[in-house]
């Protein structure tokens, strides 16, 4: 059977279609479409006139590698629909396509969060890409007593917190969004590693309409400051935290970032969803703050990997030989 792809560069064209994985949704294009500098685009195999499998490919400019450079990334290995011809095959049209189009275009083609480690494995190296070991923690929050598997220093600072004055909320009104925005850029500025997007995305996030939830943001307040917050996208049964952060060197006692963290993940339970996965853990350093920051929570840390593809390919052989 022939597979068709179709690729869509605004939202307006994008018809129905079928799926649940927020990572390669229309509303997830919606929002990545209002924000400056982001380019989604989004890949579509057909069989026929039926949709059999579609890829959300993502163009970030990056202002931290060499001058003004594209990074192209993908979470995941897409959204595969019942059909007569393997996820696999579907997979690989797909990935030869995506590599063809941004292979020149973009400094380095990525795909992360993979969920099974060896689908497509063929594939990628078939496509000159190499894996690098990385981390994954994930919180199991249907269970009833999900919250036992904190640390206890880490239970003692929420309650600190709380018992403090820092009060929970959830962001709704454009007012509280840039005050989100303008405390947790000053605390991304400094993290050399981790970018933040610009307020548009957020501003989209909240007033993205669906018939399904999208995404959250989480604000902690002191008095009427907000000193900390978070940010979640959801799909499926599994809440992601895409954002979080506090200023905690100026109001230590009330412990914003992880309030902001606990308090998403409680919404998270409280609206029945099952798992809650913070987005990037990391490679698997023996020491890395931020990883230490979130299993204080009680999340079992999984390994995985990430796929790569340098524009050049000297450095990809280089990669492959270290790596493969």
């Amino acid at each position: 059977m022939v597979i068709r792809l179709t690729t869509y560069y605004h939202s307006k064209d994008i018809p129905p279609l079928p799926g649940r994985n927020i990572f390669h949704s229309t509303e997830l294009f919606r929002v990545l479409e209002q924000t400056p500098g982001y380019s989604p685009v989004l890949l579509v195999a057909f069989c026929g006139d039926k949709a059999i499998g579609k890829l959300l490919c993502i163009t970030r400019r990056n202002f931290r590698l060499i001058g003004f450079t594209n990074i192209t990334y993908i979470y995941g290995t897409g959204e595969y629909f019942d059909s007569p011809i393997k996820e696999e095959d579907v997979f690989d049209e797909l990935l030869s396509y995506f590599t063809n189009r941004f292979k020149d275009r973009s400094f380095l083609l990525e795909f992360r969060n993979i969920e099974m480690p060896l689908f497509g494995y063929k594939y990628f190296r078939k496509n000159n890409y190499f894996p690098i070991k990385w981390l994954r923690v994930r919180n199991s929050i249907h269970k009833r007593n999900w919250e036992k598997w904190m640390s206890a220093s880490r239970k003692k600072q929420i309650t600190r917190g709380l018992k403090n004055g820092a009060v929970v909320d959830i962001a709704k009104n454009e007012n509280d969004i840039r005050d989100f925005f303008s405390s947790l850029k000053k605390y991304y500025s400094s993290k050399i590693h981790r970018y933040f997007p610009d307020i548009r995305f957020f501003l989209s996030l909240l007033n993205q309409q669906s018939n399904k939830e999208l995404g959250k943001i989480f604000i902690i307040r002191h008095e009427k400051r907000i000193i900390g917050g978070s940010v979640c996208i959801y799909s499926n049964d599994t809440a992601y935290l895409l954002f979080s952060g506090g200023m905690r060197k100026s109001y230590p006692l009330f412990y914003p970032g992880v309030l902001a963290v606990w308090y998403a993940m409680t919404y998270a339970k409280e609206h029945n969803y099952k798992h809650f996965e913070f987005i990037d853990a990391g490679l698997p350093f023996h020491k890395y703050g931020y990883r230490d920051f979130i299993l204080r929570f009680g999340g079992k840390q999984l390994s995985s990997r990430r796929w790569f593809r340098f524009r050049w390919n000297w450095l990809n052989q280089l990669f492959i030989r270290i790596y493969v």
